[in-house]
């Protein structure tokens, strides 16, 4: 049985081979990798040796397959992945501009990405996380109905709730992000938040507040503020930790949040030390970093570790 489970979209990711190409104009795209900010998690904690598995839906076409092939070959369980015959694989088209700064256009609602329904079978056994990406609440109104389903449900059963905001304007819109979000909120054991998406979920501006605010949620025991390059700070009800950034030559930013995600969940369940959490998930976002693709950086137990250093 699955130490973590996940649910949310699987998509297949169009990339620009290089910065400063504008989607609107004509030129080459290199893909499809394997995407989609849940799987890459999940692949990542199966990567890292933990019984992983995910609950989403993609369609019966190549795209499909390309994604189902990598998961399962990297040891997720993907028993409640369903192939639906009806719509195409959902997909993303990306590229990213000298600055840094990157660009999507998202193919989502409509697709099986979003069709997918909760299984009840995959909570038995008491997994001990369910991790939730908040771009998954975004894209589909029935289908982040089907995730708070999925909350509860792992919630009741025992299992801890991880939760990455992972906030998309592009699939946002013009919606209330409490009423998005709120309902994984209030049962989330970690929070994984960036420094704006720690100020949007709480409406305070300075960090401090916003993490006193936060924690009047009785089921928070974390949160892990990822500051990119300064790394990251992990506050707990009685102490803060800050932890390293590895310096790497980044090729693609893209993933490397969930990465980290990943990284300091499967340090939890491995019974690790705060800071070593933290260390564990830094240097799982490093290596994804320095690879071209959402998931295809070089991660696993032993690259992770000849990283930190242990």
């Amino acid at each position: 049985m699955a130490e973590i489970w996940t649910m949310g979209e699987l998509l297949v990711e169009i990339m620009r081979p290089r910065a400063g190409m504008p989607l609107h104009t004509t030129g080459p795209f290199l893909g499809p990798f394997p995407s989609g900010a849940p799987a890459i998690f999940i692949d990542t904690a199966a990567r890292l040796g933990h019984a992983a598995g995910m609950i989403g839906a993609v369609g019966e076409d190549d795209f499909g397959r390309c994604l189902l092939q990598r998961l399962g070959a990297d040891g997720v369980d993907v028993r409640f992945i369903e192939r639906r015959p009806q719509g195409a694989t959902a997909a993303a088209f990306v590229t990213y501009f000298d600055d840094g700064s990157r660009q999507f256009i998202f193919h989502i609602d409509g697709t099986p990405a979003v069709q997918a329904r909760f299984a009840e079978q995959a909570a038995a056994g008491q997994p001990a996380f369910f991790h939730v990406m908040g771009c998954s609440l975004m894209a589909n109104d029935a289908f982040r109905d089907e995730i708070f389903a999925a909350v509860e449900r792992f919630h009741a059963a025992g299992a801890r709730i991880s939760f990455d905001p992972n906030l998309r304007p592009e699939l946002l819109g013009g919606r209330d992000l409490m009423a998005v979000v709120g309902p994984v909120l209030r049962h989330t054991s970690v929070l994984l938040p960036g420094e704006g998406e720690l100020r949007l979920l709480s409406g305070e501006t300075e960090v401090s507040g916003a993490v006193g605010k936060l924690f009047g949620s009785p089921a928070l025991e974390l949160i892990v503020l990822k500051r990119g390059q300064a790394g990251a700070r992990i506050y707990s009800r009685s102490e803060v930790i800050d932890t390293p950034a590895y310096p790497v030559q980044e090729v693609d930013p893209t993933g490397a949040g969930d990465c980290f995600d990943a990284g300091f969940v499967c340090g939890l369940l491995e019974g690790r030390a705060l800071d070593v959490c933290g260390k564990m998930a830094s240097a799982a976002g490093a290596l994804n970093a320095a690879a071209f693709g959402p998931m295809e950086g070089k991660i696993s137990r032993e690259t992770v570790w000849a990283m930190i250093g242990g």
